[in-house]
Parts: structure tokens; C-alpha cells; sequence
């Protein structure tokens, strides 16, 4: 499902969650912002639920190795931000019935994506230290449409690993991908989504909810990825 530049693929698949099932994906018809979205039927309760998240982001930075320059680093940050041969690049979100309670199964899950794709309306990137963009990175803008399908591929593969060897293969993936902080010796993702951090021995928990909800890399006013601060 394709929507006009102006649409919002996220928020689209959220309004009809409930009744378009599991696989639908929906994507934006833009230039600048490469945007898509895609409803989940978990079938477990909200509150581990949103393990699902990861098993997007592994497919999404899949999806990107598969089309991208040899040799560019894929990395994120808690949660969701993409960060592309070291410059921020976008980001990915969850979204679920707001009538949920944790311990319910809820009737589906939106993983939603935004990349920065050309720097339409920027002359000058150079004003942009801090992201970079697919075009500026070696991406062919012909092949919007193939990473999208891609990620869909790649999400099925994630999900049937998850069911036939557990879900600390996809933590794996998605933790080989987050950025370390100095003196982590030990990670890990709780069943309800929370990153265990090991410090020196001593044990910390970095909650999901909270940061997942806020979304730090997208700009609220325009609705697409950040581009300076965050």
C-alpha cells in the first residue's frame, strides 16, 4: 500500500491495525524521506511483545547492508536511531492499541522506519554534521522500492529465527549493532524489552518503554528524522 507524499505511514498503519492483519505494509511516495511501516499480530502479551521491535531494526539494517557501499558501519542508539557510516540517518519506532494493558495480547504491533534519503531543500549539507543521507551515501534512489521489500524479506527470516532458535538470536543481532559505551563488559535484552547493561560487574537495566515511546530522532513539528541536536 502506497500512500502520497503528504501521507504518514506509521500513523496510517496504526488506524488500520486492527483490521488490515498481519504483513500489511505501508509505504510514502517521497524523494527526500525514505518511509514505511508495517503491522505485526503478536501473539504473546504487550508487555514482551514489543521484543518485535528488534526483530525490525535486525531486518531494517539487513535490508540497508544489502544495498549499501562495501565497508559503511550500521549502528544504533537506544532504542531506534540509525546511525549510517558514523552520522545519524533516521530512525524506527513501535506503536499498539492504546486500550492495551501490558499483560493483554494486543490485537497488532506497528514497526514503522524513517530514513533520510536526498537532502532536498539543503544546498549545503555541510550545515548538517550531525546526519547524512541515503543519496550522499551510495544508495541509488531507483532502489527505494527494493529496500523496502528487502526489509520485508528480512523480517520474516528474523521472526522464523526467533521461533525456531529463540529470541537471543535476534537480541544478538540488533546488540551487535548498538553502540558500546566505555566500560560495558556485558549486554543483554530482557524479556520485556529492557537492555542489561554489565558495568564492572554491577548490573544495570536501561528501560525500552520510555525512550521507544519518545522517539528522540524524529522532529515532532515536521514529522521527519531530526537534523540537528537531539
Amino acid at each position: 500500500m502506497s500512500l502520497r507524499e503528504s501521507g504518514d505511514a506509521f500513523a496510517h498503519a496504526c488506524r488500520i491495525g486492527r483490521e488490515s492483519g498481519a504483513g500489511t505494509l505501508v509505504s510514502v511516495g517521497r524523494f527526500d524521506v525514505l518511509e514505511f511501516a508495517v503491522v505485526l499480530e503478536p501473539e504473546e502479551p504487550l508487555v514482551s511483545a514489543r521484543r518485535g521491535f528488534f526483530a525490525g531494526m535486525v531486518a531494517l539494517v539487513d535490508a540497508l547492508a544489502s544495498f549499501a557501499p562495501p565497508e559503511r558501519p550500521i549502528t544504533f542508539t537506544w532504542p531506534g536511531t540509525v546511525h549510517f557510516n558514523d552520522a545519524r540517518i533516521g530512525g524506527a519506532r513501535l506503536g499498539w492499541p492504546e486500550d492495551c494493558p501490558e499483560e493483554e495480547v494486543p490485537d497488532f504491533l506497528v514497526f514503522g522506519a524513517m530514513l533520510l534519503a536526498s537532502p532536498v531543500g539543503h544546498r549545503d549539507t555541510g550545515l548538517l554534521p550531525e546526519v547524512t543521507f541515503l543519496e550522499e551515501e551510495g544508495f541509488d534512489p531507483q532502489e527505494h522500492g527494493s529496500i523496502v521489500e528487502s526489509f520485508a524479506r528480512h523480517l520474516l527470516v528474523a521472526f522464523d529465527l526467533w521461533n525456531e532458535q529463540g529470541f537471543e538470536v535476534v537480541a544478538s543481532k540488533y546488540l551487535a549493532h548498538l553502540s558500546v559505551d566505555a566500560g560495558e563488559a556485558r549486554r543483554g535484552l530482557d524479556t520485556n524489552g529492557d537492555l542489561l547493561v554489565h558495568r564492572e560487574g554491577m548490573p544495570a537495566r536501561v528501560p525500552l518503554l520510555g525512550p521507544l515511546q519518545d522517539a528522540t530522532w524524529l522532529d515532532r513539528k515536521t514529522g521527519l528524522p531530526r537534523l540537528v541536536g537531539l
